[in-house]
């Protein structure tokens, strides 16, 4: 997909001037509330009009204030998910899946309630009211709505900054596999980094009304890692769960990672890169559960801080250290290295 937006709007004190092209099937738009994201959002599905400019969607003009085009937001053909699920109270949880459904032209039906169902696996809501959902049911059932009227894309409005943590990365896996399994590019608006690097890969930056700029999620990560004392952290999806003495095994690529804490059979984990302890030879004798072999694969400098990317079995790494630590170690690319890291240093998201 690619999106070309050159518009301007404004509404009261704030003015919002983008001139932007990005390309790309999984595109987030990050920045701080208050930036402008919302007011984007809107433009581009057709619920505000820019006072002047154009907006294309894979060339196609949906504004252009010059030609005097402005295509109605329910011919885009663009699909929303909200903040909250604004569904229709009055309808059951299928009568809100099919709302848009039946307003899809025949033609354009690819998608179907069946397919939908299993996607998200919601078949024993269809009948119940939705005053009668958890709210992770709810936005799960406003997800299905916005697939299932077919859409060439999706926007997501901030999605998930309702939801508590536990729902909030229930809710990620049914959001990725909707748009994978029926290959619907779209727009991830979020001011959280975490969510931007497990939903995105490109990502375009708002602030205060402007585009300030594209870089990937990845770099996004490295960047704010370079201007904060935060560190970065590792995001690892791990499957194929069993029990070790009382701790919880995960493979990952050729290794096997011992966790502590409650296992689930597929759950993504978080780690920060200064919970990596980083030793030239094998060391004789460690506290940690997990002790890696791994190759340096690259080097990156983040304020007084050096980033070191990991290269372990197939899967990836980043780990922190001081640059007075990177010459006593005397690292280099391509280096040999072992990576130390205690078993309670994960942390579990979901």
């Amino acid at each position: 997909m690619e999106l070309r937006v050159a518009a301007q709007k404004k509404l009261g004190t704030f003015s919002l001037k983008m001139d932007f092209t990005i390309v790309g099937d999984r595109i987030g738009i990050f920045g701080p509330s208050g930036c402008g994201k919302s007011t984007l959002m809107g433009l581009i599905a057709g619920l505000h009009h820019p006072d002047r400019g154009l907006i294309t969607i894979d060339g196609q003009p949906v504004f252009d204030s010059g030609e005097r085009v402005n295509i109605p937001a329910e011919h885009r053909r663009i699909g929303m998910v909200f903040q909250r699920p604004h569904l229709f109270p009055h309808l059951s949880v299928k009568g809100n899946l099919l709302y848009g459904y039946r307003r899809c032209p025949p033609d354009q039906r690819k998608i179907t309630l069946e397919n939908l169902v299993d996607v998200l696996q919601i078949g024993d809501l269809l009948q119940r009211s939705v005053r009668n959902l958890s709210g992770g049911e709810q936005q799960r059932v406003a997800i299905g709505r916005a697939v299932l009227a077919n859409p060439r894309m999706l926007v997501m409005d901030e999605p998930l900054s309702a939801l508590d943590d536990s729902l909030k990365f229930q809710i990620i896996p049914f959001l990725k596999r909707s748009c994978e399994a029926f290959a619907i590019p779209y727009l991830f608006i979020s001011h959280s980094l975490t969510e931007m690097r497990i939903m995105t890969d490109q990502v375009l930056i708002v602030n205060e009304g402007s585009d300030a700029g594209q870089m990937t999620a990845e770099g996004l990560a490295r960047d704010a890692m370079g201007k904060s004392p935060d560190p970065y952290t590792n995001l690892l999806q791990l499957r194929k769960l069993r029990n070790y003495d009382g701790l919880f095994a995960y493979r990952w690529g050729d290794n096997e990672l011992l966790i502590s804490g409650d296992g689930q059979q597929d759950a993504l984990y978080e780690l920060s890169s200064t919970d990596i302890i980083l030793f030239k030879r094998h060391p004789e004798a460690t506290s940690a559960r997990n002790l890696l072999q791994c190759r340096v694969g690259e080097m990156f400098a983040a304020g007084n801080r050096i980033g070191i990317v990991l290269l372990c079995g197939g899967e990836k790494l980043v780990a922190v250290i001081v640059k007075e630590a990177a010459q006593d170690l005397e690292i280099r690319n391509g280096m040999e290295v072992f990576a130390a890291i205690k078993a309670t240093a994960f942390r579990h998201l979901g």
